[in-house]
C-alpha cells in the first residue's frame, strides 16, 4: 500500500541532515513470540505493553535442515545500498539477511547488541570527547575471507559524514558527529571518537557495508545498486532475476554463527492485490496480506475443520452464494429458452460464473494449508493536517479537527475485527513497549464536540459566516474581542495585531507563541520583523504565508503550552490532577476564551460554518488503489466526525503512485492519512519528521519530512538536546517533552497502530508477524517432521 511510499527525505531539502531515510522494513521483523508484555522499567514504573508477536517460535533442534522458502516482497530492489534515497523495504530485508547488524531490535523494539558480530560495545570515555569502543567477534569475516575491521568502519563514516558531496547519500544522521575512527589495541577493536556527544550511537554501522562498497563515490553510487562485492550474514546474495522477479539468497558457507536452517530464501516480487491467488497457486510460502485475503484463509480453515471442501465453500460464501434458487432457475430457463440471442448471453454469463466458482473452490482448498499470523506493525497511521496555509494555518482550527475525532472509535474499527489490541497510540515518537513510550496525548485532549465547536467559533468560523462578511469583522490574524484588546492594552502584555511585539521577538519559546506555527519564523537569536504581505511572485501564492499571533490565540496557546509544560517538567496543576483524577479530557477555556459561544444546537450545527463569506471546507486526499479500502473506510468515519462539528470536507481520491509524491510531499492537501514507522532512536529518526520548516531563498519551504508543515523552535531544540545527552533517562524525558509539544501543535494526530497480517504455511516456524522485533533469518525454516515414535508418544 502506498501509505509507506513516502519520498525518503528529499522534499525541498538542502542539507545532508535533512535527507534522513525512513525505512519501514528495518523494523518489520522478529525473534520469539511472547505474550503481551507488561513489565516495569528500571525505575519501577509500569510500562505500556507491547503487542504480542505471532511467528510460531520453535527451538532450532525442532527445525528441519534444508529447503527453500518463498517470501513475498512488494517489488525488486532498485538498489542494494540502504543509504541511498531509493532504498526500500526489499533493500532492507536483503541487508538484514546478508550484512552485519551490530544491534538488532528485541520484542519491545529496543536495540540489543548482536553477539554474532560484537563481543562488546560501550562508551569508554566522555571527556573531553565521547569514545565508543567496539570489540568485534573474533571469527567475523566477509564472504571474500577478509576480517571485518576498522577499515570498513572508516569507509562507511567517510561516505555518510556529508563532508564529501560526491557520495549520493540519503542520510547521515550521527555520522556527521564523528571526529575520527581508529584501530584499537588489535585488529578486533575499533575506537570511534565523537566531536560532540551522540545519544543514539547504537544506531550507527547497521547495516555495515564492506569498504569495497563505501570506499569510493563510484562504488557507493553505482556499484552497490545491483550487486554486493562482499557480504557477511547467515545468507549471501546469490542472484537477482528481474525477468522472474526473484531475489535468491543462499546459505553462507563462511558464516561463523549458527548455520541458516534454510538452503535458500527466495524473495518474490508479488503485488499485495495478487498475493491471495499466488498463495493458492503454491507460488508463495510466506507473505504479508490484506484483510480480505486473511478473511479468505480464515474461512478456508473453518471449512476444512467442518469437513467442507472448496466446492461446498463456494456455494456457502463464494461467488455462488449470491445466487438464490429462484434466480438459478430463471437463469437456466433463459439459457435453454427459445430466444437464441438471450440464451447465448445467459449461457456465457453462466459459464463465466461457473469458472469463478470453480476457481474460488480450488483456491479455498489450497488456502486451507495456510494460517494467518497477526500482530501490530511497528508503525502507526496518522491524520496529517497541512498547516502551511488556508484554514488549518490557524492552530485553533487544527485543534478543533483533533478534538472532533474519536481516536478510540477509529482504532476499534480497524483492529477490533482482527482481534488485535485497539488502544490509540499516545505518542508520535514511540510505540507501546518501547523505552521512549509515554502517553502525552493529554497535551491536546480527547474527543470533545463542544470544545471543537468553541475553538471554531473563536477562530471566526460560525454558522452563516459563509453567506456574508459581517460588518466590522476582523481577519483571523486579528481575532480577539475588543474587551480582550482593552485588557491587553491595560496589562501591556499582549501581542499587537500585526504580530510585531518587541517582547515576543525576544523569546524563542515563550507562552505567547509556543505551539503557534509561524511559517518562516527565524531560529532563536535571529528573530526578524515580519514583512508586509506581498502579492505576486514573492507573495504567498509562490511561497509561504506569514501568520501572526492574535491576542486570543496567544492566550489559548499559553494555556495549551502550560499543559505541555506540565508534562515537560512533571509540575503544575495539570500533572498533579493527572495522578489523582480521571484521564484528562481537556481544560475548559484552555483552547477558547471562557464565555465563547459554541454553536451547539442542532439547527446551528446543520448550517455550514463560514467566515468572511467563505465556507469552511477541507480537502481530504486519499489513495484510490485496491489495497487502500481500509484507509478509505477510516477516512469516511473521519468525514462524519468532522461533519458533526460543522467542518465540511471535499474527498479527493488519487492514484496510489501519486498520493505521496504529488500530494502529501508537495503540500497539495488539507487532510491526509498515511503512516510512519516507529524507530528505536526517535531523537535521530523522528527529528526530520517534526522539524520546523524553514523558508528558502527562492520562496519555497524546506520541510524535510515534516509534511504537515507544522513545527516550533522548541521542538527542534528538544530533539537536539535528546540526541546530545549520554544520560538515557534524560534523553527519554526530552523526547517525551518534544512529543507533548507535537501533540499541542496539532499537525499530526496518531490514530492507530497498523495491523500486521501474515499468511504462512502451517509448517513454517520462526516466521510470521514479528511486531517490533527484528527477524533472526538463520532460524527461519520448516518444522521438523515427527518420527513415528515421537508421534506415538504425543498421542
Amino acid at each position: 500500500m502506498s501509505q509507506f511510499g513516502a519520498p525518503r527525505g528529499r522534499t525541498c531539502s538542502r542539507s545532508p541532515r535533512s535527507r534522513t531515510l525512513r525505512s519501514v522494513a528495518t523494523l518489520t521483523s522478529a525473534v520469539l513470540a511472547v505474550t503481551v508484555l507488561a513489565g516495569c522499567s528500571s525505575d519501577g514504573t509500569e510500562e505500556a505493553p507491547a503487542a504480542a508477536q505471532d511467528n510460531a517460535p520453535a527451538a532450532r533442534d525442532k527445525v528441519a535442515d534444508g529447503g527453500t522458502l518463498r517470501w513475498a516482497v512488494d517489488a525488486l530492489p532498485t538498489t542494494l545500498n540502504s543509504f541511498q534515497a531509493d532504498a526500500d523495504g526489499t533493500t532492507a530485508r536483503i541487508a538484514g539477511a546478508v550484512l552485519p547488524s551490530l544491534y538488532t531490535l528485541d520484542g519491545r523494539g529496543r536495540p540489543q547488541l548482536n553477539p554474532d558480530y560484537l563481543e562488546s560495545a560501550q562508551v569508554v570515555e566522555t571527556e573531553p570527547r565521547q569514545v565508543v569502543l567496539y570489540k568485534l567477534h573474533q571469527q567475523a569475516v566477509w564472504s571474500d575471507g577478509r576480517e571485518i575491521g576498522a577499515p570498513d568502519f572508516v569507509a562507511q563514516w567517510r561516505a555518510l559524514s556529508g563532508r564529501d558531496t560526491a557520495y549520493w547519500t540519503a542520510r547521515n544522521s550521527g555520522y556527521e558527529r564523528i571526529e575520527k575512527i581508529e584501530r584499537g589495541k588489535n585488529d578486533l577493536e575499533v575506537r570511534v571518537t565523537f566531536a560532540k556527544p551522540y545519544a543514539d550511537w547504537q544506531s550507527l554501522f547497521t547495516p555495515l557495508y564492506p569498504k569495497q562498497v563505501m570506499g569510493s563515490p563510484n562504488a557507493f553510487n553505482d556499484g552497490a545498486r545491483t550487486t554486493l562485492k562482499a557480504t557477511a550474514g547467515p545468507f549471501l546474495l546469490k542472484s537477482i532475476d528481474r525477468k522472474s522477479g526473484d531475489v535468491t539468497l543462499a546459505r553462507n558457507p563462511r558464516w561463523w554463527g549458527q548455520s541458516a536452517k534454510l538452503d535458500s530464501l527466495v524473495l518474490k516480487a508479488v503485488p499485495r492485490a495478487d498475493r491471495g491467488a499466488a498463495l493458492a497457486a503454491d507460488k508463495l510460502d510466506l507473505a504479508e496480506i490484506d484483510r480480505s485475503t486473511a478473511e479468505r484463509i480464515t474461512l478456508a480453515l473453518r471449512d476444512a475443520r467442518a469437513g467442507r471442501n472448496g466446492a461446498q465453500a463456494a456455494l456457502a460464501h463464494g461467488p455462488g452464494s449470491a445466487i438464490a434458487p429462484s434466480k438459478a432457475l430463471k437463469s437456466w430457463a433463459l439459457a435453454h429458452g427459445s430466444d437464441e440471442k438471450k440464451a447465448e448471453e445467459v449461457q456465457a454469463a453462466r459459464q463465466t460464473n461457473q469458472k469463478a466458482v470453480t476457481r474460488y473452490a480450488t483456491e479455498q482448498d489450497a488456502l486451507a494449508g495456510f494460517v494467518v499470523r497477526k500482530s501490530l506493525e511497528p508503525a502507526y497511521t496518522q491524520l496529517s493536517l497541512n498547516g502551511e496555509s488556508g484554514a488549518l494555518a490557524d492552530e485553533r482550527v487544527r485543534r478543533a479537527v483533533a478534538r472532533a475525532i474519536d481516536r478510540q472509535e477509529l482504532a476499534e474499527s480497524v483492529l477490533k475485527p482482527l482481534g488485535l489490541p485497539a488502544t490509540p497510540p499516545g505518542s508520535h515518537l514511540a510505540l507501546a513497549g518501547q523505552a521512549a513510550y509515554a502517553d502525552s496525548s493529554d497535551a491536546l485532549g480527547d474527543q470533545d464536540t463542544k470544545e471543537a465547536r468553541a475553538l471554531l467559533a473563536d477562530a471566526g468560523w460560525v454558522p452563516g459566516g459563509a453567506v456574508k462578511k459581517p460588518a466590522g469583522a476582523k481577519d483571523g490574524t486579528e481575532a480577539g474581542s475588543e474587551a480582550e484588546k482593552a485588557k491587553e492594552n491595560k496589562e501591556k502584555a499582549g501581542a499587537k495585531a500585526d504580530g510585531s511585539s518587541t517582547d515576543s521577538k525576544k523569546k524563542a519559546d515563550t507562552a505567547s507563541d509556543e505551539g503557534l506555527y509561524i511559517v518562516g519564523d527565524d531560529k532563536p537569536g535571529a528573530r526578524r520583523a515580519l514583512p508586509a504581505p506581498v502579492i505576486g511572485a514573492a507573495g504567498p501564492e509562490n511561497g509561504t504565508n506569514i501568520l501572526t499571533s492574535a491576542p486570543a490565540a496567544a492566550r489559548q496557546s499559553a494555556a495549551l503550552l502550560a499543559r505541555a509544560e506540565a508534562l515537560d517538567t512533571g509540575t503544575g496543576p495539570g500533572r498533579a490532577a493527572h495522578s489523582v483524577t480521571k484521564p484528562d479530557r481537556g481544560v475548559a477555556g484552555a483552547y477558547a476564551p471562557l464565555g465563547t459561544a459554541a454553536p451547539v444546537t442542532a439547527p446551528e450545527a446543520a448550517q455550514v460554518l463560514g467566515k468572511d463569506g467563505k465556507a469552511l471546507s477541507l480537502r481530504f486526499v486519499l489513495p484510490s488503489g485496491p489495497g487502500s479500502e481500509a484507509l478509505r473506510a477510516v477516512g469516511d468515519r473521519i468525514v462524519r466526525m468532522l461533519d458533526a462539528v460543522g467542518i465540511r470536507t471535499q474527498i479527493t481520491k488519487v492514484a496510489d503512485d501519486s498520493f505521496f509524491k504529488d500530494h502529501v510531499a508537495a503540500g497539495d492537501y488539507d487532510l491526509a492519512l498515511y503512516s510512519w514507522p516507529a524507530s528505536a532512536f526517535p531523537a535521530t529518526d523522528a527529528r526530520p519528521i517534526f522539524a520546523k520548516p524553514e523558508p528558502a531563498s527562492d520562496g519555497s519551504l524546506l520541510v524535510e519530512q515534516n509534511y504537515s508543515r507544522v513545527g516550533t523552535d522548541r521542538i527542534d531544540q528538544l530533539f537536539d538536546q535528546a540526541a546530545g545527552t549520554l544520560d538515557e533517562e534524560e534523553a527519554r524525558e526530552l523526547v517525551r517533552q518534544a512529543d507533548a509539544r507535537i501533540w499541542a501543535a496539532a499537525g499530526s494526530i496518531p490514530l492507530y497502530q497498523r495491523p500486521q497480517l501474515v499468511a504462512a504455511k502451517a509448517e513454517i516456524v520462526n516466521a510470521g508477524a514479528w511486531g517490533l522485533a527484528a527477524p533472526r533469518y538463520q532460524d527461519i525454516g520448516f518444522k521438523k517432521a515427527e518420527s513415528s515414535k515421537g508421534a506415538e508418544r504425543n498421542r
